[in-house]
Order: structure tokens, then sequence, then C-alpha cells
């Protein structure tokens, strides 16, 4: 079971890194033009960020958790904080 698990999550894990590919370079060019990153973007990549993890930990026998989306998403492993400028 642990393969078509796999796969499927790999598939759909695999579409999401698309996503989060053209999100990173738009982040950057708002970064750019504003100096402020998009909090809703880097959070909406943390999101897949937390998934991946899990999907490698799942995948390398490290733990029998299912991943996305045979199990509902694991909440975030790491939190932004607010930027400070000086």
């Amino acid at each position: 079971m642990r393969i078509v698990i796999g796969i499927v999550s790999g598939v759909v894990l695999g579409f999401w890194r698309v996503l989060v590919g053209v999100l990173v370079v738009v982040n950057l060019f708002i970064t750019l033009t504003t100096n402020k990153r998009n909090k809703e973007i880097a959070d909406f990549c943390e999101i897949w960020n937390t998934q991946v993890y899990v999907f490698l930990k799942y995948m390398t026998f490290v733990s029998n958790e299912r991943p996305f989306p045979f199990k509902g998403m694991t909440k975030n492993l790491s939190k932004f904080e607010k930027e400070v400028r000086s």
C-alpha cells in the first residue's frame, strides 16, 4: 500500500510544487517592489513544505502517518514572525 500512496501523493505534491515555484517568483517580485514579503503566499508555501516533509517521513519509513491526500493536512511546522524593520 505504501507504493500506491507514494505514487498518488507524489503526483499531487508534484503539481503543487509547480504552483509553489510560480508563487516564489511572484513573491520575489512583490518583495522587490514593496520591500515586504506577502505573508499569505509565504504561508501557502509553508503548507506545501510541511506536507512534503510528512510525505518524505512516510516514504522513508520514519513514520507510519499517511501523507496528504490520504489523511488531513498536517499543521504547519514553522510559524512566521512579524517582520520588524528599523
